[in-house]
């Protein structure tokens, strides 16, 4: 097993030249968009958890070109570093832009990776990062290799939230690649979860596969409504 769920821990920062360069172009430019008044308001959307320099995102988007001019296509060595070291800096744009370049990237990286992306999860952790991770980036590594779907099984289980959250969404984009009975088991093993975000999690994975198969998750929901939450239901059933 690549990660132990139960005890996620940092993996080292792999040396990364270009990493290092970047994080350092991104430490001199981000700060130059700041607005306190912004961040404050950032901050208090997400429950004052995080600081904010103040970036909306169209704004920030520009700053990342100008961060990521003249760079090379990254390895996964790169990816490693700067995700690492954005996930240290205190301010959440950061994160943003950690999470972004992984998206943009994670066809460079395999299934070493995910010891990194295990980190990202439990550390600092919110729905902002979180479900782009599992969708994303996740979803990714576990859609190009097998093995990895033995990860998410423990996931599933583990007393992090944030891992089992993943875990019921990492197959959100995979449409009719969507193994829906292991979907379908992921929703039945955490259906009694007691946590908000779980349980949001679980209609939001059933919502978002009726779109390929809805007879599928109308028949899931008449067998198993019983064992689900009003919340999981009425997010289930949104578009059914």
């Amino acid at each position: 097993m690549l990660v132990d769920p139960e005890h996620v821990t940092e993996p080292p920062c792999p040396p990364s030249p270009e990493g290092e360069r970047i994080v350092r172009r991104l430490r001199e430019v981000y700060p130059s968009g700041a607005d306190a008044e912004q961040a404050v308001r950032q901050s208090a959307y997400l429950r004052d958890q995080f600081a904010f320099l103040g970036l909306p995102t169209p704004e920030r988007r520009v700053l990342s070109r100008t961060v990521l001019a003249g760079a090379v296509k990254p390895d996964q060595d790169v990816c490693a570093s700067v995700a690492l070291q954005a996930w240290r800096l205190p301010e959440r744009e950061y994160q943003y832009f950690a999470v972004d370049h992984l998206r943009r990237h994670i066809k460079v990286c395999d299934a070493s990776f995910l010891p990194v992306a295990a980190h990202l999860i439990v550390t600092r952790s919110w729905w902002d990062t979180v479900d782009h991770l599992a969708a994303h980036v996740v979803g990714r590594l576990v859609a190009a290799d097998a093995r990895l779907v033995a990860e998410m099984d423990a996931w599933i289980t583990a007393s992090n939230l944030w891992l089992a959250r993943t875990a019921l969404l990492h197959q959100l984009t995979y449409r009719e690649n969507t193994d829906a009975e292991r979907l379908f088991a992921y929703c039945r093993t955490q259906s009694g979860h007691r946590d908000f975000f779980v349980r949001k999690a679980i209609g939001w994975a059933l919502r978002t596969y009726a779109a390929t198969d809805p007879d599928a998750v109308r028949s899931f929901l008449a067998a198993e409504g019983n064992r689900l939450s009003p919340l999981s239901i009425r997010e289930a059933s949104k578009h059914l």
